[in-house]
């Protein structure tokens, strides 16, 4: 019986990969850098008064990354936002392997395109090799229904590559096809 194996990792391993390899000079395929995880990352700071928010964010995560996502809590007392140490702040998942993989087609072949006024993904990455995207709204995501939103929310996508450099995982991004503004 054949294994399933998601569309972007063939991408990865077929095209992306002996491209990389061309164009950056590696000698060996493991030199060649690529996604370890994805992390998606909804902060909450309105379920302060009402915790519908932490519930709906759970439900909302959770269909859009297609795994149960957790609740984050406060680290520390913060007085001047009200905030208590152990308080449901957030919401979050990280995505690894073959859900990685899924959600980034999803991403980049369906949401994206529905973003509006769009002009491309901004091209700053952290400096370790890094990069995070924001979104200003989860309804960009065709497993959210608009009848079913309780408050349009934005979030965090952070795509952790097993490289140091920008350029690097610049070039990685790149060919995955992610729409980057032109400098």
């Amino acid at each position: 019986m054949a294994t399933y194996i998601p569309n972007y990792k063939k991408l990865y391993t077929e095209k992306v990969r002996p491209a990389l390899m061309k164009s950056m000079g590696y000698k060996t395929i493991m030199q060649v850098p690529r996604i370890d995880k994805i992390v998606i990352n909804q902060g909450l700071g309105v379920a302060l008064n009402d915790k519908k928010f932490i519930e709906k964010g759970l439900e909302e995560i959770t269909m859009i990354a297609g795994q149960k996502a957790v609740a984050t809590v406060s680290k520390r007392d913060v007085s001047n936002f009200k905030l208590r140490k152990g308080r449901q702040i957030g919401v979050k998942v990280t995505l690894r392997g073959q859900r990685m993989y899924e959600f980034l087609e999803r991403l980049i072949s369906a949401a994206i395109p529905r973003i509006k006024d769009f002009n491309g993904l901004n091209t700053k990455f952290d400096g370790h090799g890094n990069y995070t995207l924001g979104i200003e709204e989860q309804i960009i995501f065709p497993e959210i229904e608009l009848e079913s939103v309780y408050k349009i929310l934005g979030m965090n996508i952070t795509f952790v590559t097993n490289t140091d450099s920008d350029e690097e995982a610049f070039a990685l991004m790149k060919e995955f096809g992610f729409p980057f503004k032109k400098n």
